[in-house]
C-alpha cells in the first residue's frame, strides 16, 4: 500500500511505525474470509483491509476521527485472526491499537459511551470493585428491561448466578513443589477473572506444583493492562503493566511467568513493545519474554506417568488471543488428549466467540451473534464439556448453552490427581 506520509510526520516513532505496517498490506484481502465481523456485516469497512483505509486517512490527514472512522473501528474485535490468515506479515494488532489511542484523545464520545469506558476502565481492572459492581448487577439484573441502553442491559446480564468467594491462593506467597523442585515461575492471578472464577487460578497452582513448578504469587500483582490498551487508554494500560511488571521482577530466580488467561498472555507476551522509549523498555522485554501460557510450561514439563481423565467428549474451543495472538493452537488440544479426553473441534473454529475483552459489553448485538454462531458449532458435536483457555471466552459461551464450560487447567488438573471441575459436578448431580 502506497502512503504519503510528510518527512515530518515519520520522524514521530509511532507514525513510522504505521508507515511500515500500512506499506506491508498489498490489498489481497484474505483477511475478509476471516474477520468475524465482515462475515456478520458484510460491509467491506467491517474488515481489516476496510479498517487499514480507514486508519491510514486518520493519521495521514491527522485529522479529527468522525463518526464513521469510530463506528467501524469500535467494531473490530481484535481478534487477530487477520494476522493468522495474512500473507504478508501485516501487524494489524499493533495498527489497530494505535489508532484506538490516536481516538482516544482527538475525538469526543457521546457523553454515554465516554461514562460507560470510564466505568469499565475504573471497575474491571480491579477485582475487589468489580465483585461490588458483579453483586450489583445481580440484584439489579431482574430489572434489565428498564435500562435505557443495551449495553447497561448487556452489563447486567453479564452477573453470574453464583459470585465465588475470594481465594486466599490469589494472596502473596510461595507454593512449594512437590518433589524435585524444576521451576521457580510467577502466576499471574489476573484481575477479572478472580472475581468471576476463583477455580482457575486454584486448579493451575495444584497442578503446577504437582508437576515440580515452585510458584510464587508476588506483591502487588494484578492487571496486565490489556483492557484498558484495547480501548485505546495506553497510558493507564502501562501504568498497571508497570506494577505487574515490577512485581514479577522481584521474584529472584524466575525462570517464567505463567498466564492462565490468554488474553492477557498475548498482551503481556508484547510489553516490549507497549514499553518502547520508555525508561522501563529492557525491563518490560525481559518480563515479556518470560511469560509463558499455562499450556505451554505443561508441555514443557509434560504430564505425570499414569494421568488418565474420565473418558469425556471435550469440544475444544481455541480462544483467539491463544491461537492468532499467541499462535498456540495445537497444544493445549494435544495436552487434552494426552490426558485421556476424547477431544472434538468445532467448525470454523479460528472465528470469535465474541467476547474480545469489553467487547460483548461495548457491541452487545455484534457479540451475541458471534456467540450464537459459535455455540451452534459446539453443540453440534454433542459435548458432555466445553474447554477453553480464556475466562473471556468461557463466560461467553457459557451464557448461550448449558453444557459445562471449563478452563483447560481444570480438566488437566483433574486428569492428574485434583479435584472434578465444579461446573462438572454439578451438571452430573
Amino acid at each position: 500500500m502506497q502512503t504519503s506520509f510528510t518527512p515530518e510526520q515519520l520522524r514521530d516513532p509511532k507514525i513510522a511505525e504505521a508507515n511500515a505496517i500500512l506499506r506491508s498490506c498489498v490489498h489481497c484481502g484474505f483477511c475478509t474470509a476471516t474477520c468475524p465481523t465482515y462475515q456478520v456485516l458484510g460491509d467491506e469497512l467491517d474488515s481489516p483491509r476496510g479498517r487499514i483505509y480507514l486508519i491510514k486517512d486518520m493519521l495521514e490527514n491527522e485529522r479529527v476521527p468522525d463518526d464513521k472512522t469510530v463506528t467501524h473501528l469500535d467494531r473490530c474485535l481484535g481478534c487477530l485472526a487477520c494476522m493468522t490468515t495474512c500473507p504478508s506479515g501485516v501487524h494489524y494488532g499493533h495498527l489497530i491499537d494505535q489508532a484506538r489511542g490516536y481516538i482516544e484523545k482527538n475525538y469526543e464520545r457521546p457523553m454515554m459511551d465516554r461514562f460507560l469506558r470510564w466505568v469499565l476502565a475504573r471497575i474491571l481492572p480491579y477485582p475487589g470493585r468489580f465483585r461490588l459492581a458483579l453483586l450489583a448487577a445481580k440484584l439489579g439484573k431482574p430489572f434489565k428491561g428498564l435500562m435505557p441502553d443495551r449495553r447497561l442491559r448487556a452489563m447486567l446480564e453479564m452477573a453470574p448466578a453464583k459470585i465465588p468467594p475470594v481465594s486466599r491462593n490469589d494472596d502473596p506467597q510461595v507454593f512449594p513443589a512437590m518433589g524435585e523442585r524444576r521451576l521457580r515461575v510467577g502466576l499471574s492471578i489476573g484481575c477479572a477473572q478472580r472475581a468471576l472464577d476463583t477455580e482457575i487460578n486454584d486448579a493451575t497452582i495444584r497442578l503446577l506444583t504437582r508437576l515440580g513448578c515452585e510458584v510464587v504469587i508476588p506483591e502487588g500483582v494484578g492487571c496486565c493492562g490489556a483492557l484498558t490498551e484495547h480501548m485505546g487508554k495506553h497510558g493507564e494500560a502501562r501504568g498497571t503493566a508497570a506494577k505487574l511488571i515490577r512485581s514479577m521482577a522481584s521474584i529472584e530466580g524466575l525462570d517464567a511467568v505463567v498466564i492462565n488467561t490468554s488474553g492477557c498472555g498475548t498482551t503481556m507476551k508484547d510489553y516490549g513493545h507497549m514499553f518502547v522509549g520508555h525508561e522501563m523498555e529492557a525491563e518490560a522485554a525481559r518480563i515479556g519474554g518470560l511469560c509463558r501460557d499455562v499450556s505451554e510450561i505443561v508441555a514443557e514439563l509434560g504430564l505425570p506417568e499414569g494421568a488418565k481423565a474420565a473418558p469425556l467428549r471435550v469440544a475444544y474451543h481455541a480462544a483467539c488471543s491463544l491461537q492468532h495472538g499467541q499462535k498456540l493452537k495445537a497444544g493445549p488440544k494435544n495436552l487434552l488428549k494426552q490426558a485421556g479426553f476424547e477431544v472434538l473441534e468445532p467448525a470454523d473454529s479460528h472465528l470469535c466467540c465474541g467476547s474480545a475483552g469489553t467487547y460483548n459489553l461495548m457491541q452487545p448485538e455484534i457479540s451475541a451473534e458471534l456467540r450464537d454462531r459459535k455455540v451452534e458449532t459446539l453443540e453440534v458435536l454433542k459435548p458432555q464439556v466445553i474447554a477453553a483457555g480464556n475466562i473471556g471466552c468461557m463466560m461467553q459461551i457459557g451464557r448461550g448453552t448449558g453444557v459445562p464450560v471449563v478452563h483447560s487447567v481444570q480438566l488437566l488438573d483433574w486428569a492428574t490427581g485434583g479435584p472434578q471441575p465444579p461446573a462438572i459436578s454439578k451438571q452430573s448431580a
